[in-house]
C-alpha cells in the first residue's frame, strides 16, 4: 500500500489530522461500523464523554486488530459527538494520544449530532486500508 498525504497548510497538524490522503496499491479496505462506548456484554456506557471516548477508541482498536489491519492505516475518521464543545475542550487530549500512539495520518470530520443510541455521547467511524 502507498499512502500520500496532502496538506496545503500546516495549521491542521496541531489538530492531529491531515487535509487529504491518497491511497494506491492497496490489498484491502476495511469499513468499520461506528464504534462507541459499548461494553463487551452489549450494554452502553452511561459515563462521561471522556470515559466513553477512551472505551470507543479501545473498541475501534479491537475491531481493526481482529480484522488484521493496523490503526496506523486509518485514512478517514468521522467523529460523531453529542457536543463538539465538550469533545474539543474535555476530550481532545485523548484523541491526540490515540493518533500519536498509532502515528496516524488521517482525514477527520467532527460532527455534532442530536443524539446517539442509548446513553452514548461519542462514536467513531473509520476507514482503514492495507
Amino acid at each position: 500500500m502507498k499512502k500520500t498525504v496532502f496538506n496545503p497548510w500546516t495549521w491542521q497538524e496541531q489538530l492531529s489530522y491531515v487535509q487529504a490522503v491518497e491511497v494506491t496499491e492497496t490489498t484491502g479496505t476495511l469499513y468499520c461500523a461506528g464504534q462507541a462506548a459499548v461494553h463487551a456484554d452489549g450494554t452502553s456506557s452511561d459515563a462521561d464523554m471522556r470515559t466513553q471516548l477512551a472505551l470507543a477508541i479501545q473498541n475501534l482498536e479491537t475491531v481493526i486488530s481482529d480484522a488484521g489491519y493496523e490503526c496506523g492505516n486509518i485514512v478517514k475518521l468521522t467523529i460523531y459527538s453529542t457536543s463538539t464543545d465538550e469533545f474539543i475542550n474535555k476530550c481532545f487530549d485523548i484523541f491526540r494520544e490515540f493518533v500519536a500512539k498509532h502515528d496516524m495520518k488521517q482525514a477527520v470530520t467532527l460532527l455534532q449530532v442530536v443524539a446517539l443510541n442509548d446513553t452514548l455521547t461519542i462514536e467513531l467511524d473509520a476507514t482503514v486500508v492495507r
